[in-house]
């Protein structure tokens, strides 16, 4: 089934930052569990962690992958072929800067909703194509990055400056 898909970030737009070592189009040798996928019949259901994004008609909460850790973050949604319309992925960047994406093999268009560590919206890429090379970026600083179907910030009216709120985020706030 499907895999997840690799993350280039680069702290500045040299293209020189691509060489991290690893091939940038090799698929992860395990797969990860889908999003959503079920847990086994038995372990206990645990219920994901959820981001709350406040919209002009209320909030929209979505499920989220939570990823940390450097490998995770370049992977990413890599080689998905579906994602739920009410999940997402939340990359934990623990970094304050200017970030940079790009959708190498990622196989689905995405919207990328960087949040700042005050709990707003900084900015966001709508419908960024799939499969392409194309450096994406917000004007300003985010902490965290979180990625929904491409269109759902559109339908749902999100939008810069709007305020986020994590549940069930392990070493996130929840304000």
């Amino acid at each position: 089934m499907p895999a997840v898909r690799r993350l280039l970030l680069i702290a500045s737009l040299a293209v020189t930052a691509c060489s991290s070592g690893a091939k940038h189009d090799e698929a992860p040798t395990t797969a990860p569990a889908a999003v959503g996928s079920a847990a086994p019949a038995s372990a206990p259901a645990t219920a994901m962690p959820k981001v709350s994004l406040a919209t002009p008609q209320g909030d929209v909460t979505l499920s989220v992958e939570v990823v940390a850790t450097p490998a995770g973050i370049e992977r990413g949604l890599m080689y998905r072929e579906h994602l739920p319309p009410d999940q997402g992925m939340l990359f934990l960047m623990n970094e304050d800067r200017q970030w940079t994406f790009w959708m190498h093999n990622t196989l689905i268009p995405l919207d990328m909703i960087f949040i700042k560590k005050d709990m707003t919206i900084a900015g966001i890429v709508e419908n960024a194509a799939p499969r392409t090379d194309d450096l994406r970026q917000v004007d300003g600083t985010s902490f965290y990055v979180l990625e929904v179907n491409g269109g759902y910030c559109a339908a749902h009216k999100v939008a810069a400056g709007a305020k986020v709120r994590f549940d069930g985020v392990p070493g996130a706030p929840t304000h």
